[in-house]
């Protein structure tokens, strides 16, 4: 027997918050809003260009295993999302506020639901697998990764603390996978740079320059 949840009242704080949000977004110039509503997907584009550049640098080295567990963290962390949001059942606040002006062209149908932002997870997964193979491309995805989060809201379609729930799903689901993934026997086995590189027994490691 399926059992389901369905968040009927939203805390005032979060709805204050939404509100104030929503509010000043109408007041933002006309290219603000275009660009907030056009960057609420392109951020995640722009996130899956980054994690997939990081995956060709990282195509011959031992980093290519995380680049690769970051991607299924990516996946899973999508599927937690989604699984909440169909256990929860929480409406959009653009229904549940229909008096407040939104930038997106329309709110999402009743079914669509808005807790955790799938968008913010995304996101945030995909920041966290970027930043754990190579922090300085990491630190350029994540004011991408926030930016894309916080215009769920700006733009109307999800509350506050629906972009930070998301975020720590993505985060923290994501990062579970890349430290536990590559630590798997059957995965190290087949990692770059690893198959073969164990001296045999007596060998000795020589060095210097010409060790090469």
């Amino acid at each position: 027997m399926a059992i389901e949840t369905r968040i009927e009242n939203v805390p005032d704080v979060a709805g204050g918050w939404y509100r104030a949000i929503v509010e000043w977004a109408a007041t933002t110039p006309e290219f603000v809003q275009g660009f907030m509503a056009h960057f609420t997907e392109l951020g995640v584009v722009l996130l899956a260009g980054m994690w997939a550049l990081t995956l060709w640098r990282a195509r011959r080295s031992p980093a290519l295993t995380r680049v690769l567990a970051g991607g299924v963290g990516v996946v899973l962390a999508y599927g937690l999302s989604e699984w909440s949001k169909t256990y929860l059942d929480a409406e959009r606040p653009c229904r549940t506020f229909p008096d407040l002006p939104i930038v997106a062209s329309e709110c999402p149908p009743t079914g669509d639901w808005s807790f955790p932002s799938n968008h913010s997870t995304i996101a945030a997964a995909l920041v966290v697998a970027i930043l754990l193979v190579s922090w300085r491309t990491g630190l350029l995805a994540l004011p991408v990764g926030l930016l894309a989060g916080f215009s769920r809201v700006f733009v109307g379609v999800h509350y506050p603390h629906d972009v930070v729930a998301g975020f720590l799903i993505g985060a923290v689901a994501t990062a579970i996978v890349v430290f536990l993934l590559p630590r798997l026997p059957l995965i190290r086995e087949f990692q770059p740079g690893t198959r073969g590189a164990r001296p045999a027994p007596g060998s000795a490691v020589r060095g210097g320059p010409g060790s090469r």
